[in-house]
């Protein structure tokens, strides 16, 4: 498997890549994107031959083959995450960013607050500032390098207009893995207020030696009548700008609704998309995950002890996700001191920390889903533009 070439991701109009002088003042040669939460590897060569298939082919139709699709989908949750699916659950979206704010849309009216625990990722309070809801806070308590929650303080910040609590699962930007207990808990934190619970699992398949990720509907079957599920092959094959995910809905009510709501977008799933997520879950795309997950892991080393060796830097101990959450706080610097040494001296461009909300003011989130060369690059520059702390 190769996952040390480095591709030219300004052709493939790579997002944040692209945006490097805006975010870095710098440009693919002078500067590191390690913002974006998608990989810079090819995807899997099972998914590239499928999809190489259709390009062969020179035809890109409507599909039909949905019913392979979602037992595709159903089959790889069975496998990898011992999750009985039944296919009829699974509703295609173009995306999860279109399915959690198509969630927003479904269950919530303008002026409804919609609830997260915090930090999270970013697009959490920007889907419900779009959708024209309140964000609503719930900070999470951090133990010992590791969050927790802290479910009697969410209460506290709840009020009766908060009708959606959104969950990250793996959380995004930690990569704190829940436990079944933990998972069981929000759900019966959702029931006590009333709130639907939306599950974005879609770093799932990214889980390192160690933890196991239990997805919602196991840990709270009690909790079905209020629970959807978020999936995607999209961050495990590096699939986000195919545009297809899956929202699982086993509650027949919620997935009639969630349905309708489609209906009158006049949303479907994208046929490539789906012919991606169907090669990517076969047994070759499987192999081709865990030798990705190898070579993340060893990412994760070298970053971690680098930025580690940093006086007053700590990187968070990751169990998923390919996203670094690093803690300056003991640099005594300011959110606009630490963003500026990481933007102008090193010239790497990251996710800044308070877009994540409360509790990230003094941290920054980095993505390491790329060559190890460019890793190591980027501890380098971390190490000169902190060099002053040494």
């Amino acid at each position: 498997m190769d996952f040390d070439s480095i591709l030219d991701q300004r052709a493939a109009f790579n997002h944040k890549w692209v945006a490097l002088p805006k975010d870095a003042g710098a440009d693919g040669e002078t500067g590191i994107a390690m913002s974006v939460a998608d990989s810079d590897f090819r995807t899997a060569p099972v998914v590239l031959d499928a999809v190489g298939a259709m390009v062969e082919h020179g035809c890109f139709p409507y599909g039909a083959d949905w019913d392979g699709y979602t037992r595709a989908v159903a089959e790889w949750q069975g496998h990898r995450h011992s999750w009985d699916v039944d296919p009829d659950w699974i509703v295609s979206t173009q995306g999860l960013g279109h399915g959690i704010a198509m969630c927003i849309n479904t269950w919530s009216e303008p002026g409804d607050g919609v609830c997260y625990f915090t930090p999270v990722y970013h697009e959490f309070r920007l889907k419900t500032l779009r959708t024209e809801r309140r964000p609503v806070e719930l900070p999470l308590r951090l133990e010992n390098g590791r969050y927790e929650l802290d479910l009697d303080a969410a209460a506290a910040a709840l009020d009766p207009g908060v009708k959606i609590l959104l969950f990250c699962a793996p959380q995004n930007p930690s990569g704190r893995v829940w436990s079944a207990g933990e998972m069981r808990a929000v759900a019966e934190f959702a029931e006590a207020h009333d709130l639907i619970l939306v599950s974005d699992e879609v770093h799932a398949d990214l889980i390192y030696p160690g933890a196991t990720h239990i997805p919602m509907d196991i840990a709270a079957p009690a909790q079905r009548d209020r629970t959807l599920t978020a999936t995607a092959a999209s961050k495990s094959f590096n699939l986000a700008g195919l545009r297809a995910g899956q929202m699982i809905i086993p509650d027949e009510t919620l997935r009639t609704a969630y349905q309708r709501s489609l209906r009158m977008s006049d949303y479907g799933p994208g046929t490539v998309g789906a012919v991606a997520t169907m090669a990517a879950y076969t047994p070759e795309g499987e192999t081709w995950l865990k030798a990705q997950i190898a070579y993340l892991d060893d990412n994760r080393a070298v970053f971690d002890a680098g930025i580690n060796a940093i006086p007053g830097l700590h990187s968070m101990r990751l169990e998923s996700t390919f996203l670094a959450w690093v803690d300056f706080s003991g640099t005594g610097m300011t959110p606009e001191e630490i963003a500026t040494r990481i933007r102008d001296d090193a010239k790497i461009a990251v996710g800044a920390g308070p877009e994540f909300g409360k509790g990230g003011e003094l941290w920054s989130r980095f993505n390491f889903a790329m060559p190890r060369v460019r890793i190591e690059d980027a501890v380098a520059r971390m190490q000169a533009a902190f060099g002053d702390l040494q």
